[in-house]
């Protein structure tokens, strides 16, 4: 007959994980009807209001005084004038042309050589190092030339913009090109696709992520160049405006000038997040709902 094992004695120097109850147990359960806490979005909301408060107060007591910065009720007053008159809206229908043709203009030049090079070896070695040296250049301090070669007009502040959003998106769309999973090219040819299907159905899909990044990096770029741009001799815009507001003292309209600068690239930049929420939905890894 066999002797079963008795089951060792618990050791003196641990606890017996038998007694020891669960965590769950331990944990307080909200009881019903009790209200949530402050919702997490309100709460955000509270550090740049007290910030306005502290400011309001030092304008209001004197400790700002209005020459340094105006007050926000005053520019809040401002800014309701300049979209009364049509100033502002008009401003910025100006910029966002200016930016929209010179993101188009670069856009199209830099996917088309990302493209070029990420595609073809030979592609590569003729356009990804000329590409790699002009990149390094300040395209900023390329104004004078700009000048030089396009005049005064609308054109050097579309070609700023263009060569500031181009080399983003080279590098974004290359990269995501040659990030493309191997063992997915190989699938590809197994099924029978050729050298423009697979980059039609392997290779582009691929590079889709990168060359959304690369958006949201040109399109940043592109309102830090719309910046430089309209200051070269800009007879409209809203960089216009900044410098009639800086000729005359008038703080309050320069702070609304670069408060629509970060309106409007926080609208672009929710744009970008719109489109990549449509067009990368296949990814695994996609969070965006």
């Amino acid at each position: 007959m066999a002797v079963g094992h008795a089951p060792p004695p618990p050791s003196p120097l641990l606890p017996d994980i038998s007694v020891i109850p669960d965590l769950e147990s331990l944990t307080p359960s909200r009881p019903p009807g009790r209200r949530r806490g402050v919702p997490r979005w309100l709460r955000r909301t509270v550090g740049p209001l007290l910030l306005l408060l502290a400011w309001q107060v030092a304008s209001a007591t004197g400790a700002l005084a209005p020459d340094v910065l105006a007050s926000p009720g005053t520019i809040a007053r401002s800014a309701a004038g300049l979209v009364a008159d049509g100033t502002l809206p008009t401003a910025m229908g100006v910029s966002l042309r200016r930016v929209a043709a010179g993101l188009l203009i670069g856009g199209a030049v830099g996917t088309g050589l990302a493209l070029v090079s990420g595609l073809s070896r030979l592609g590569e070695d003729l356009v990804d190092a000329t590409v790699q040296m002009l990149r390094t250049v300040p395209w900023v301090g390329l104004i004078p030339l700009l000048i030089i070669w396009l005049g005064i007009g609308e054109a050097p502040k579309v070609a700023l913009i263009a060569l500031g959003t181009a080399f983003h998106l080279y590098l974004n769309v290359y990269a995501g090109i040659r990030g493309v999973d191997a063992q997915l090219v190989e699938a590809g040819q197994s099924l029978g696709l050729g050298r423009w299907g697979l980059v039609r159905h392997v290779v582009l899909p691929g590079a889709l992520p990168g060359a959304m990044t690369g958006l949201r990096y040109a399109l940043a770029t592109a309102w830090l160049a719309l910046v430089f741009g309209e200051s070269i001799n800009a007879d409209a815009g809203i960089g216009f405006l900044m410098n009639q507001a800086r000729e005359f003292f008038r703080t309050d309209v320069i702070v609304v000038c670069l408060v629509v600068y970060a309106f409007l690239g926080l609208l672009a930049d929710a744009v970008v997040r719109t489109l990549e929420r449509l067009l990368l939905q296949w990814r695994p890894t996609f969070t965006g709902q």
